[in-house]
């Protein structure tokens, strides 16, 4: 089922007149339940959509859960991007928790977890406490700091200069940006080739409570491990991951024609189990 929901509290990024557009794509459980379900939210990559993260979906229903995934505005290739979508990350965080809301006030909610690809990975960990370091971030959107290449959006930097005012921008992100996004609903969460680890303060990461599932590509250079996954596997006290092959690259997960379909559908199992463990 696809629903479309609308958040008053922030604005669509083509018309500030109208609400922010969060797509859901909802699978419910197969199951019969004797209390409401374990529901998992999953978190697409930069640029994708929710509509293409069966590889992730179908294990985790497979499995019993109610699964959610959504698209975030901006960042999706469904309505297609905004500059915002792709350098203002910590909005994904508040899409989830938005859809919980709104969830959440038609049907009690089981237990919550997060898994997240890519950029969806940061997205979830921001969900369980992790936040964005305002020195490096103000760098970044300065240009002291190189922006890591964004292939579906390469003049991302330039087309939020023109958007807006001078250091407007600017101002409000970092206002905005490390801001505490923890959702105390989120009981666990699972990152896949997760995204942003270097956007985030290792503070934050030491203060993560709930357990978290990583995994990752070893020859992913999109996300590299030293840059982007480690500082999550390193620095949160309840993290465990495994690599998923040293061959497996970041485009391996979401490929059409992967070099190795086994490996997203091993993982895609993996996620499953931690849920079933962690989740019940």
């Amino acid at each position: 089922m696809i629903r479309v929901l609308h958040d008053d509290s922030r604005s669509d990024l083509r018309d500030p007149t109208r609400p922010r557009p969060v797509r859901l794509y909802l699978w419910e459980s197969s199951r019969p339940q004797a209390a409401p379900a374990p529901l998992v939210v999953v978190s697409h990559g930069t640029g994708g959509s929710g509509s293409n993260m069966e590889w992730l979906v179908r294990p985790l229903h497979e499995a019993g859960f109610r699964v959610v995934a959504l698209d975030h505005h901006g960042n999706n290739y469904v309505d297609g991007y905004e500059p915002e979508g792709f350098l203002h990350v910590w909005e994904r965080p508040r899409d989830v928790s938005f859809a919980l809301d709104v969830l959440g006030g038609e049907q009690l909610l089981g237990p919550v977890g997060v898994a997240g690809f890519s950029l969806g990975g940061y997205t979830a960990a921001a969900l369980v406490g992790a936040r964005v370091d305002r020195q490096i971030l103000w760098a970044v959107l300065t240009g002291t700091v190189p922006l890591p290449q964004i292939p579906e959006f390469p003049d991302a930097l330039e087309a939020l200069r023109k958007k807006y005012p001078p250091n407007d921008s600017s101002r409000r992100a970092l206002e905005a940006a490390a801001a505490d996004l923890l959702d105390p609903r989120v009981r666990a969460v699972f990152q896949v080739a997760p995204g942003a680890g270097s956007l985030v303060t290792r503070e934050s990461l030491a203060a993560v409570q709930v357990p978290v599932g990583i995994r990752w590509g070893g020859a992913d250079t999109v996300n590299p491990y030293d840059v982007d996954t480690e500082p999550y596997l390193k620095y949160i006290p309840t993290a465990s991951g495994g690599s998923a092959g040293p061959h497996v690259r970041h485009d391996d997960f979401f490929a059409p024609e992967p070099a190795d379909p086994s490996v997203r559908v091993q993982v895609g199992r993996e996620a499953a189990a931690f849920f079933q463990q962690h989740l019940g």
